[in-house]
């Protein structure tokens, strides 16, 4: 799985470094990362990596988690990038598209 590189950035700070590794999502502000990548967020993008469940409802059945909790969960995690979902005629697939972070901090 891709390791995606992730920062922390004010809307009116500087502009990110250049060369190197640079972050390729940033988050508003340090409590927003530990949001979003929270133990049992990660611990979700792994299990939807490892079983590639085929709709939210199965992905609620291997993570004991509640299907409108997961929507709101992974609909957070699209917006970052960091998930796919693919709505099928009836369902919505999720797809992990990173489950390792370096994280950068200024």
């Amino acid at each position: 799985m891709k390791r995606c590189i992730v920062g922390v950035r004010q809307p009116n700070s500087s502009p990110p470094p250049q060369g190197g590794e640079v972050p390729s999502i940033w988050f508003p502000s340090l409590a927003s990362l530990a949001a979003v990548l929270s133990d049992d967020n990660r611990h979700l993008l792994r299990l939807i990596h490892d079983k590639q469940p085929k709709s939210l409802t199965a992905l609620a059945e291997l993570s004991g988690r509640k299907v409108p909790n997961l929507s709101r969960t992974l609909r957070l995690m699209a917006d970052y990038g960091l998930v796919s979902l693919q709505r099928n005629v009836r369902d919505v697939q999720p797809t992990a598209l990173a489950t390792e972070f370096l994280v950068m901090l200024d």
